[in-house]
């Protein structure tokens, strides 16, 4: 079998390839400077997005609709994805778990918003979450857009991780000194930014969250630059 691989797209898109099929999070593609590849490029059996935000949601319709891949994610977001013609779909919701041929996936908490933005006018399309996702191979944690909580000690200890994808970007999410006392919290072994330097307003420096992480955790840090795979 071949070995899982976890690919950084830029911002907080993730492609996480098993036997199963390509898992794709949050695929903003077109329109991110920082993006890797395109919408075209890809070819996910499923697709999981956090929230409603242009920045996560992204690509979804139109990579569903091409590919047919089962898009996953809180059930107010996906009423509005079944409305848009994205016929093959999972709804979940927070605390929820279901077993799919790639493994177990669990909805996590996120504190933000979730909203589409059309004609001007504000689209309500549920509560953020994260996903823990039990492959194989290993547990991941993609947090979303989140700022940190105290329950990132419960979701450490009821799944033990071996990689935390979080966002480090400030102004919307943690910036980087929270997101080290998320580190402490989660106790990954490996931990990844994610959610940084894509726009002027988040622009902070990756290696600084590194060395932090470091300094006061016994967490791995990794900085993917996008198109890189872990």
């Amino acid at each position: 079998m071949a070995h899982e691989q976890l690919t950084y797209l830029g911002h907080s898109a993730f492609l996480i390839t098993t036997s199963a099929g390509d898992i794709l999070i949050d695929p903003f593609l077109s329109g991110n400077p920082s993006a890797s590849i395109g919408p075209d490029d890809v070819h996910p059996t499923y697709i999981l997005v956090t929230h409603g935000h242009s920045d996560h949601l992204g690509d979804t319709i139109a990579i569903a609709r091409r590919t047919g891949a089962t898009v996953i994610g809180p059930a107010e977001l996906i009423t509005y994805l079944t409305g848009k013609g994205v016929s093959n779909v999972h709804p979940m919701h927070i605390g929820g778990n279901h077993v799919f041929p790639f493994g177990e996936l669990f909805l996590t908490q996120a504190l933000h918003g979730s909203s589409v933005t059309e004609n001007g006018r504000l689209i309500y399309t549920g509560n953020p979450c994260g996903f823990v996702v039990k492959t194989g191979e290993r547990t991941t944690y993609h947090a979303g857009d989140t700022g940190v909580f105290l329950d990132m000690e419960l979701i450490g200890r009821l799944h033990p991780l071996d990689i935390a994808l979080l966002p480090i970007g400030g102004n919307f999410t943690m910036g980087i000194d929270d997101a080290v006392e998320a580190v402490k919290m989660l106790a990954p072994c490996t931990v990844i930014p994610m959610h940084y330097g894509t726009f002027p307003l988040i622009s902070v420096d990756p290696q600084l969250f590194r060395t932090k992480v470091e300094a006061s955790t016994s967490a791995h840090c990794v900085v993917l630059e996008p198109g890189q795979t872990f």
